[in-house]
């Protein structure tokens, strides 16, 4: 496992061909990801505390590489409102895209607005080669404001051949392999810890089963699929290797990839 300053050197120096991405697991939902010479922090939660399992893999002011900088909803596991003003900082290109709902927040931790993307389901972020697709999520209700539109969102990420989906914190719910299948994604990254009546009435709002995630890439069909938000919180977590398992039984052709934290997993280009 590679952590700190070595780690985004790491993610810095990798060099890809056309086609390929890495990626490295930061823990809960969160990932580097790098395409080409682009690199997404989707979802980085770094900010320190005892109530971590997984200390932050680095100091967030040490990462001085993000081009972009994705937040999928408003909790601080995901929009980490200790990690944005520092990445900030040492990244002065880096651009934040967020649900319009939750841009108020990004804004008032002090990151200029030119710099912050507040996006919605049908508004796509587009910069060269780069293609962000919001796709709207169901963090237990699919939740729709008339004026700041779904507060709670998946992005696609299209770039030099390389298509991927991080679905953030989300349910299934219906309509949502529709809107899916309209691309083939390389990699897909979605959450396994599942939702009980426990944990709501504790305000921890729930995700899709492992059963579930299971059945949607195997309905979506990518190239690799990586399970993840199961291991930061005790009290909200899962054994990744019950995914694994029922994958292989359900839909042995799919590819998983469960590992550890900081470490650099190349997805290559397609054949042909």
């Amino acid at each position: 496992m590679t952590t700190g300053r070595a780690l985004v050197d790491e993610i810095s120096a990798l060099q890809l061909p056309r086609g390929a991405m890495a990626f490295w697991w930061l823990g809960q939902l969160g990932y580097a990801v790098k395409i080409e010479q682009t690199v997404f922090y989707i979802d980085p939660f770094l900010a320190p505390g005892t109530w971590r399992n997984v200390p932050p893999l680095m100091d967030a002011s040490e990462i001085t590489n993000a081009d972009w900088v994705l937040g999928t909803h408003d909790h601080g596991d995901h929009i980490d409102r200790w990690a944005y003003p520092r990445i900030a900082a040492a990244s002065p290109e880096a651009r934040f895209v967020c649900s319009r709902a939750a841009s108020a927040t990004v804004l008032g931790l002090g990151i200029a607005p030119e710099r912050v993307i507040g996006t919605d389901e049908g508004q796509v972020v587009q910069d060269g080669d780069t293609v962000i697709t919001p796709v709207a999520s169901a963090h237990e209700f699919l939740d729709h404001d008339p004026e700041l539109g779904y507060p709670y969102l998946g992005f696609v990420i299209q770039q030099d051949g390389v298509c991927l989906y991080h679905s953030g914190d989300t349910t299934r719910y219906e309509g949502m392999r529709c809107k899916l299948e309209r691309w083939s994604f390389d990699a897909v990254f979605l959450p396994i810890n599942g939702r009980d009546a426990v944990r709501y009435a504790h305000n921890t709002i729930g995700n899709m089963t492992y059963q579930e995630s299971v059945d949607l890439a195997g309905e979506l069909k990518p190239r690799l699929t990586v399970p993840g938000h199961y291991e930061m919180f005790s009290s909200n977590s899962e054994n990744p290797q019950l995914f694994v398992d029922y994958m292989r039984v359900k839909y042995p052709e799919r590819q998983v990839w469960v590992g550890e934290h900081g470490t650099c997993v190349i997805v290559p280009p397609r054949e042909g």
